[in-house]
């Protein structure tokens, strides 16, 4: 596993625990994290900075979630860049339905920090899940 990976599996590994502190190692300070387009948590453009990502991705899953997890089903690797595919599975509190969502993610490194992160997933199940509009 390269060197990329391994501190991706780490942050997965670490979110798992209810630990983010791994995933706050690896982004750059000016991390451009991109959720998947009209999902219920995004703001229309990309979270800027370590911040944002803490209070706008973080923050929602945890607000909105009973037991939200990531299962890791497999981790690929071109030069810097980072693919995984992915299983979110977790318990909208609100509705008491139960999100079971496929999921991609492509991380950028340079100089051994994400600069740029994309999420790939079924945004119509989030919504129909949570009872949340999508964005627009």
């Amino acid at each position: 596993m390269s060197d990329h990976a391994a501190l991706v599996q780490e942050a997965y590994d670490g979110f798992a625990k209810g630990d983010v502190g791994p995933l706050v190692a690896i982004l750059d300070d000016d991390v451009e994290w991109n959720e998947s387009e009209h999902s219920i948590h995004w703001p229309g453009g990309p979270f800027r900075g370590t911040q944002a990502v803490l209070e706008g991705v973080m923050g929602p899953l945890a607000r909105d979630f009973d037991g939200f997890r990531i299962d890791v089903g497999r981790i690929s690797v071109a030069g810097d860049t980072v693919f995984v595919q992915a299983r979110y599975r977790a318990t909208a509190k609100a509705t008491g339905k139960a999100l079971d969502a496929l999921a991609a993610h492509v991380w950028d490194f340079r100089d051994g920090k994400v600069v740029t992160f994309q999420q790939y997933t079924d945004t119509w199940q989030w919504a129909q899940v949570t009872g949340i509009e999508p964005k627009q």
